[in-house]
């Protein structure tokens, strides 16, 4: 089994897309009702709650929003959260190593869903 990516289900793709490409530095294809950003790690699909409705309906009834996180490793936690607070998202948690050996921080998309950027630190 290979995961794949993730499927963002939202009322604006436009916006979503452009807060996306911005914090991941990454170019999007498609249009108002699919985009598709390409990481390493995973594809990232934004989509239209209409064209979910429209493939299935009633696929998004009782569906909610803000109820994941999504994380990204990076490089170096401090230079990107520095990078970020310049684009003025959102924070949950500024910068905290923790106990496990990883360095995060965590900010807010525009549908409230967590956004988790980590590195992995040397604990010794």
């Amino acid at each position: 089994m290979e995961f794949m990516g993730i499927c963002l289900v939202t009322s604006n793709v436009s916006a979503l897309t452009e807060f996306y490409t911005k914090i991941l530095c990454v170019e999007a294809q498609g249009n108002d009702v699919h985009t598709e950003l390409k990481t390493d790690g995973g594809n990232i699909a934004i989509f239209s709650v209409e064209g979910m409705e429209s493939m299935a309906p009633n696929s998004m009834c009782g569906a909610g929003y803000g109820g994941f996180t999504i994380s990204f490793k990076v490089k170096d936690v401090d230079k990107e959260y520095e990078r970020l607070k310049a684009l003025g998202v959102e924070f949950v948690m500024h910068p905290t190593t923790h106990p496990w050996g990883a360095r995060s921080f965590w900010f807010r998309d525009l549908d409230g869903n967590i956004v988790n950027f980590v590195s992995i630190v040397n604990m010794n």
